[in-house]
């Protein structure tokens, strides 16, 4: 059973539509991002799943219940991290981590969760101390502690710096490993590459695109780009064989030889650019 199943998903705001009809599935322990520019409907759909917003028509299945309708014992078998979050400062974090435990009918272990999250040093250290990224992965911790099923990231990393979102992504990998479903919204695509298994583009409240970060819209069979210059000039050639177009300039003058191979990035643009 996949954990979540969406069809012709769709939310109006009175004449303004937000999601226009979008189908999408996600497996059981499947790490799946959804990339879209701001404005896009990403935020809105994963808040539909999220049970904290109710969708116009369409269906919606999450953990084999309706989040529009699902009750509090589902509520505990699912973990939300938000891109912002407050933060009881003067609390410690095993004081902050064991408050929250006691929410949920069969959390984790507050140690192995502390531990888990990287933050056993500061088990004693009051929130108001830490570091951006350390606050962050006390937000990961409050998520996790209920032992959740299906786990909703929501631009986890953005403020990192780059060895705290490499400190993160270890973290997502470990909890993706334990068997957590993981749903991830990133503006990284190198943070969506490194830890989705799958993904997909939604652009004015529809999917334009969906697939392994390596096939997502044609990428592996898109052609790659051959530049280098000569007595002539600068040249630029578009081919789906680079090898032969490379070997074919062997033994000439030629310098600044490179392979361009279309990245995430590449895609990613030319999809929402032509949606819009």
């Amino acid at each position: 059973m996949n954990a979540i199943e969406v069809r012709g998903l769709r939310k109006d705001y009175g004449a303004n539509t937000a999601v226009a009809g979008i189908d999408l599935h996600v497996a059981q322990g499947e790490v799946f991002a959804l990339l879209g520019p701001n404005g896009a409907g990403k935020t809105t759909t994963v808040e539909i799943l999220e049970g904290h917003r109710h969708r116009t028509s369409g269906e919606a299945t999450v953990l084999g219940e309706d989040p529009g309708k699902a009750g509090r014992h589902w509520r505990s078998r699912i973990g939300i991290v938000l891109q912002t979050a407050t933060d009881s400062a003067e609390l410690t974090v095993a004081e902050t981590v064991k408050h929250y435990a006691g929410y949920y009918p069969n959390p984790r272990s507050v140690t192995d969760v502390i531990d888990v999250c990287g933050l056993t040093e500061k088990a004693g250290a009051r929130i108001r101390s830490l570091s951006g990224g350390q606050r962050r992965r006390v937000d990961v911790a409050l998520g996790i502690v209920g032992n959740p099923e299906l786990l909703f990231l929501d631009e986890p990393t953005t403020g990192f710096d780059p060895q705290a979102r490499r400190q993160f992504w270890d973290l997502v990998r470990t909890l993706a490993a334990d068997g957590t479903t993981i749903v991830l919204t990133t503006h990284y695509l190198d943070e969506a590459e490194a830890l989705a298994g799958r993904l997909a583009v939604i652009a004015d409240g529809r999917i334009v695109a969906e697939g392994t970060p390596a096939t997502l819209g044609g990428r592996e069979t898109a052609q790659a780009t051959v530049t280098w210059t000569d007595d002539t000039g600068p040249h630029e050639l578009r081919t789906d064989d680079p090898v032969a177009a490379v070997a074919a300039l062997a033994g000439q003058n030629i310098g600044g030889l490179r392979v361009h191979q279309p990245t995430l990035e590449d895609v990613y643009l030319d999809l929402i650019g032509a949606a819009a």
